[in-house]
């Protein structure tokens, strides 16, 4: 397993070192355990966790159990995107506020607004992320860092990079004062997909060109996590990279990515946006020739979409179908897939002008 590089692991392996009482070494282990789950050394990150739960139950002591509950939900989180990691961080909210523990609680508060974008939650996001600014310090960089990154997310879903941009800029400033290059990695990645997801979105809707330079945006975060030592979001890039190589025209190349990571991709979190991303692999197949494949592929498209999955997700796979169908000369499926597609965009631009007024309203616009 290659190792990571992250600077803040590093900073955390010399603190526990110099801990000065067994309770401050055993919250600073259940720290560098979140470190490497978010740099995606999962079995490292459970070994760890195993061993101080049998510390914590021989010492119980409220700074463990909080640290470690934090831990374990953020376990669940990037193991398979349940609901427990949400059980779990409130939890370790819970035990940060009974027993004053400022820290945790800040970010706890920072990652249960996390938990709530990945929702599309908004009311939650913008009570956790209200919270969390009340209770966290200017020198708490791991909260700030990522209560930055979820704010800048949620403007940029919300159709405004503009009120995004600033956001982005505390987040990195703050990982980078940290040391946290999980965080950086998850900056880099996260602005690439939503930028591709922009593109996307215009291209479906046929209002845009090409978007070269999307491309270098996936490169960034596959070079980023080579050079730190992995990521979370590792077996995701392929899937990233794939949807910017459609959007591009290089069909052949994102049909043998989608091949090659798309199953192992929908395993660990990505089962939500199936529909959309076989739909892309059947436009590459029948792209590459393969007309009785990509026909079997947009069946099975259909059969994957879920309806309650995020209306964004649901409009492009009924616009990609739509242009499937249309080349395979299915127009009935096609011309039903357009009209899916026109309601489901409109009402994702209903649903972008609701996150704006909720943000500019909850007082979220800046830094």
């Amino acid at each position: 397993m290659q190792q990571t590089q992250s600077r803040l692991i590093r900073r955390l392996d010399q603190q526990i070192a110099a801990a000065a009482h067994p309770v401050q070494g055993a919250c600073l282990m259940a720290q560098r355990a979140i470190g490497l789950v978010r740099h995606g050394q999962l079995t490292e990150a459970r070994d760890q966790l195993t061993a101080l739960h049998q510390l914590a139950f021989q010492h119980p002591h409220p700074a463990i159990g909080a640290w470690l509950h934090l831990a374990e939900g953020l376990m669940s989180y990037f193991t398979d995107f349940s609901s427990a990691a949400r059980e779990k961080t409130q939890r370790a909210l819970a035990i940060a506020r009974t027993a004053r523990l400022a820290e945790v609680e800040a970010l706890s508060l920072a990652w249960l607004a996390h938990l709530a974008y990945a929702r599309h939650e908004l009311p939650a996001l913008i009570q956790h992320a209200q919270e969390a600014l009340r209770t966290v310090a200017e020198s708490h960089h791991a909260a700030r860092s990522r209560l930055a990154l979820v704010l800048a997310l949620a403007h940029h879903y919300s159709g405004r990079p503009d009120l995004a941009q600033p956001w982005y800029a505390a987040a990195r400033r703050h990982a980078t004062l940290d040391g946290d290059d999980a965080t950086l990695s998850a900056l880099i990645y996260n602005r690439a997909e939503m930028q591709t997801a922009q593109a996307r979105h215009a291209a479906l809707a046929e209002t845009a060109g090409l978007k070269p330079e999307l491309l270098l945006g996936a490169d960034s975060v596959k070079n980023f996590d080579a050079a730190v030592g992995g990521s979370a979001m590792e077996s995701l890039t392929p899937i990233l990279r794939a949807q910017t190589l459609v959007l591009q025209g290089d069909f052949d190349k994102a049909r043998e990515l989608f091949e090659q990571h798309l199953p192992v991709a929908m395993s660990h979190g990505l089962a939500r946006l199936g529909s959309s991303l076989l739909a892309d692999l059947a436009w590459c197949r029948l792209n590459c020739g393969q007309r009785e494949h990509a026909l079997q592929q947009a069946h099975e498209a259909e059969v994957e979409l879920d309806p309650g999955c995020e209306v964004d997700d649901r409009a492009a796979t009924h616009s990609r179908l739509a242009q499937v169908y249309e080349a395979l000369d299915e127009q009935e499926r096609a011309a039903r897939h357009r009209e899916a597609a026109t309601r489901e965009w409109a009402e994702f631009a209903a649903q972008q002008r609701e996150w704006a007024v909720a943000l500019e309203a909850a007082g979220l616009l800046v830094p």
